[in-house]
């Protein structure tokens, strides 16, 4: 993986990522495609209207079913699913905490069963790099100890403790597989935890950034704290990354959210918040919300956003969005989807070319008075 960066404006950062597959230019936010797809659309959609140039699969969905071994029999995930830019794929460590029922951590690995079938499956940080080079991911995450909060500080200590011990783990692993010429167009993250807690971020990320690793994720944020904490905690944070190297934001969030943390130096999102919104009938646009189903749309021959290019603006009203959504037909939420992904890789793409001109500011101010004129 090469980096690089092409501008700076304050803190807010325009970058470009090479890897084997894919030129991503940063400021980017990676649609999520769990179980290699994203909802309600194929690669075709992907590749040829929305155009990202990645996205994200999961690591515990897809080691469950089909398998990592499937998926490797198949082409790994670019053959398999046909989307041929670059993939993230998230170690699962989230999920098997989330999802599995009995779950157990120790200093080797996570105990968790399945949500499919209650069967019971060990992640240890060597077997997490094993399933993500099946996948053939063009960036995996590294195994992490997830704390659930509120959580004490002797939890969240034991967190940053663990999840060093593991990363370093994992790292030790990658590299020696890289030697022996396997993933050797694979690129590995480790991610920095620590609650809300300054002193506990700072002490996570001064013993990852000191591991060989590609690139920095922040982690163990958006799970309910408020957006306030959420902002202090990545300007906390930040100082202690590396400038040299990609900066992720894990599972963030709104577009305020995006513009807040781009704002504060984050270079890579991903969240499932625009497409999950649209299938239950909520429309980004560039002047707020547009819950479809309201009643003050049936009549309604504009489209979304009138401000929006998308084939779903250029093409259909509200009027016939609110009828699809309410008659629950299936076109609906590959529309929807399209149009609100393509609202997220416009506004960092916005974003992107306001840093390059120098006026990232004035984008900001800009993007938060559309939204007060519709209060």
């Amino acid at each position: 993986m090469e980096f690089r960066i092409d501008k700076r404006d304050g803190d807010a950062r325009a970058c470009t990522i090479e890897t084997a597959h894919s030129t991503i230019r940063t400021p980017v936010f990676m649609p999520v495609g769990t179980v290699g797809a994203v909802k309600a659309l194929d690669a075709v959609d992907l590749q040829t209207i929305l155009k990202p140039d990645i996205i994200l699969a999961n690591t515990y969905h897809m080691y469950l079913r089909p398998g990592d071994e499937t998926v490797a029999k198949m082409g790994k995930l670019h053959g398999f699913t046909r989307f041929e830019k670059s993939f993230l794929t998230d170690s699962g460590g989230f999920q098997a905490f989330s999802l599995g029922d009995n779950v157990k951590i120790d200093d080797e690995g996570i105990m968790f069963c399945s949500h499919i079938d209650g069967s019971k499956h060990y992640f240890t940080p060597e077997k997490v790099i094993d399933i993500q080079i099946n996948l053939g991911s063009d960036i995996m995450m590294i195994l992490d100890d997830l704390v659930a909060l509120p959580a004490t500080k002797e939890r969240i200590a034991a967190s940053i403790e663990r999840t060093s011990r593991w990363a370093q783990r994992s790292a030790d692993y990658f590299r020696a597989k890289q030697d022996q010429g396997i993933a050797t167009e694979q690129n590995i993250f480790a991610i920095i935890q620590g609650g809300t807690d300054p002193e506990f971020r700072r002490r996570s990320a001064e013993s990852l950034c000191e591991m060989d690793f590609d690139g920095f994720a922040i982690g163990g944020l958006s799970v309910g704290e408020s957006n306030a904490e959420m902002y202090d905690t990545v300007s906390v944070t930040i100082p202690f990354m590396p400038e040299e190297k990609p900066r992720y934001l894990m599972g963030v969030g709104t577009p305020e959210d995006l513009v807040e943390n781009v704002y504060r130096g984050i270079d890579m999102f991903d969240c499932v918040m625009p497409t999950r919104n649209a299938r239950n009938g909520t429309l980004f646009t560039s002047f707020g919300k547009v819950t479809i189903k309201k009643a003050i749309y049936t009549l309604d021959e504009n489209p979304i956003d009138p401000e929006c290019d998308c084939m779903v603006c250029r093409t259909y009203s509200r009027a016939y969005l609110r009828h699809l959504f309410r008659a629950k037909e299936l076109t609906y939420f590959r529309l929807a989807t399209i149009h609100n992904l393509h609202y997220y890789l416009h506004l960092m793409s916005q974003m992107r070319d306001a840093i390059l001109r120098g006026e990232f500011e004035t984008f900001r101010k800009d993007f938060y008075e559309k939204r007060r004129k519709c209060d």
